[in-house]
């Protein structure tokens, strides 16, 4: 039961609040030698591997795809020691969702706060979640197109009761199989490869923890990539199930046959009230949990049914792709054994179930806080200090590439990391600084958009259909801490309008770090914007953060942009530059290799 009680609230903040103080941060210098044990260890590799019953050269996190699912705690700091075992590639992990928890140059942007880790070297990353942070999330690479399969489930588990009880979880990790490889795909949508746009084409098979599941088990000669994934269930017990957006460019609808009903109980992190839905709906860098109670076992024994079919489909994409997977009840027998499950001959000839295909208003102004477990209040609209409308929009040149207010993400352009740039030239690596916010845009130089800490500022991002006159949709994400969400909507924004419709619904939005900007046409008259999506960022964490669509397709054409929170001043003044000293150049001593161990800053008490 979750109780609503002032009393939970003011404790849970005074928590917090101590937390705060505990996690107080200091420059350390250590060389990570013999005597360093990290925590976990990832090896960044690149072969041929099986997906879906094919072989595709791919990057992966030690030899898998998925990677190993990591497990942090509240309060706890981790070391990720990540080596980059390629010989003709670079490499980073960005921790997905918990930004604002890691060590300066350990949000794995390259180019933004870190160099990427160079081919034979390593680098240890370092996260420590907060209280509050208890939730599902996600890691995986941040250069180019690696993320589609260098990429693996992240839990950080509560250090204190959670507000909910179940008996296990089990991860729901939905991915994109693409039959070129990234290099392919990079290079076409960069246009290098024959000096015009080639896209990467749409996705050849939807993923769920690796497997495709368009072939039944007994036809897949051995291969088992495309076997249905198989999720094995008690009769009788609670679930948590974890759903990972963690695909490149679909958006997933998925249910469960025979299994109307699922509790959602968090979303990106964040505890939610509970709220009860039929199906689950999830985009590229997405979270939810829901809470599943299985069947109990007389029913199940009554039925003659011990698997039921998850069906699971994209949406918004001009190909219609479906994909299997079998939730299995394993039936106990004496002596702690379960009743053998025979694998259905082949997969079903009709669909099991008729998901909707509208997906513009599913979760919109419904799931609202857990407030025992809630840190900050949503600051009112009169603290707002500024709004910063972002129009996102298709340019045409000599290829096709995504701006936002007329600004591309164009990465090989950058000579420094920005994070670099402002330990090594302080104020001058932003000179327009103060006029930028005066004018609620970007550096022209830099092209950061800058912000002041303890600023509140709403962000309006506005789908604009560009000269093909067609809309897409985008899944933005924000790195360096969570925003409110406010909603979304056709045509164009309305504060008070918004507003006004929170207020008579009561409605209180809970804390994400990724939300949909939907299209609610195809096409229609060119450079026309109809949709949006507003959210309101507390400026807290002073650092150099990404905003961005998260499809992978999107990003590498240039749909991300820069945010400096704080003044270089403020950032730099986080660690003092003889402890970044290492981080300051590619391949520093920050950067271990076979000859020498890294001299690394150890930020977390």
């Amino acid at each position: 039961m979750v109780v609503f009680d002032l009393s939970s609230r003011l404790s849970f903040y005074i928590c917090a609040l101590l937390s705060a103080f505990a996690i107080s941060t200091h420059a350390k210098l250590a060389y990570h030698g013999k005597e360093f044990v990290p925590d976990y260890v990832l090896r960044g590799t690149a072969r041929y591997v099986p997906i879906a019953c094919e072989m595709r050269y791919s990057v992966l996190l030690n030899g898998t795809s998925p990677g190993p699912t990591l497990r942090f705690r509240e309060g706890r700091t981790t070391w990720i020691r990540v080596y980059n075992d390629m010989i003709d590639a670079e490499l980073t992990v960005h921790w997905h969702g918990l930004t604002q928890r890691t060590a300066p140059f350990s949000d794995g942007a390259p180019l933004v706060s870190q160099w990427p880790i160079p081919p034979g070297h390593f680098f240890d990353y370092e996260v420590r979640p907060d209280i509050g942070d208890a939730g599902t999330y996600f890691y995986h690479s941040h250069v180019g197109f690696q993320a589609v399969t260098a990429v693996g489930a992240l839990i950080v588990e509560d250090a204190r009761p959670a507000p909910y009880q179940y008996h296990a979880d089990r991860i729901f990790q939905f991915g994109d199989y693409f039959n070129k490889t990234d290099n392919i795909i990079t290079n076409g949508l960069l246009s290098k490869t024959t000096g015009k746009f080639i896209w990467s084409g749409e996705t050849n098979a939807l993923l769920l923890n690796g497997k495709s599941g368009t072939k039944a088990a007994r036809e897949t000669r051995g291969w088992s990539t495309c076997a249905p994934e198989i999720i094995r269930v008690k009769p009788g017990r609670t679930y948590r199930f974890r759903f990972i957006g963690a695909t490149a460019l679909s958006f997933v609808t998925m249910g469960i046959e025979s299994h109307p009903e699922m509790t959602i109980i968090e979303a990106d992190g964040r505890y939610t009230q509970p709220y009860t839905t039929t199906h689950i709906q999830i985009a590229s860098g997405q979270r939810f949990s829901t809470l599943f109670k299985a069947k109990p076992l007389h029913e199940v024994i009554a039925s003659g049914k011990t698997h039921y079919w998850i069906q699971f489909e994209n949406r918004e994409r001009p190909g219609s792709v479906t994909g299997y997977a079998l939730l299995v009840y394993d039936i106990p027998l004496r002596h702690g054994h379960t009743r053998p499950f025979r694998l259905p001959a082949t997969l079903p000839y009709q669909k099991p179930l008729s998901l909707p295909q509208k997906v513009t208003d599913w979760l919109e102004y419904a799931l609202q806080p857990v407030w025992s477990h809630y840190t900050e209040q949503l600051p009112p609209t009169h603290s707002v200090t500024r709004t910063i409308h972002i129009t996102a929009y298709q340019v045409k040149t000599h290829t096709v590439e995504w701006a936002q207010n007329g600004l591309i993400w164009q990465e090989h352009k950058l000579k420094t990391p920005y994070l670099v740039d402002i330990y090594n030239r302080g104020e001058a690596s932003i000179p327009h600084f103060h006029n930028a916010i005066r004018d609620n845009t970007y550096d022209p130089e830099t092209m950061i958009f800058p912000a002041r800490i303890g600023e509140v500022i709403d962000i309006v991002w506005h789908n604009n259909n560009g000269p093909s006159g067609t809309w897409d949709f985008h899944p933005f994400h924000a790195h360096g801490g969570h925003f409110w969400d406010l909603g979304s909507g056709n045509g164009t924004y309305d504060a008070r309008r918004n507003d006004e419709y929170m207020a008579k619904n009561n409605y209180f939005p809970v804390l994400r770090d990724t939300t949909m900007v939907h299209r609610y046409a195809k096409d229609g008259v060119p450079y026309t914007s109809a949709g949006w999506r507003a959210w309101r960022v507390h400026v807290k964490y002073p650092g150099v953060w990404m905003m961005h669509c998260h499809i992978l397709q999107h990003m590498v054409m240039g749909m991300q942009t820069v945010w400096m929170f704080g003044t270089p001043t403020q950032i730099k003044a986080e660690v003092d530059r003889p402890y970044v000293k290492g981080y300051l150049k590619y391949g520093g001593s920050a950067y271990g290799n076979s000859t020498y161990d890294p001299l690394v800053n150890e930020w977390f008490d």
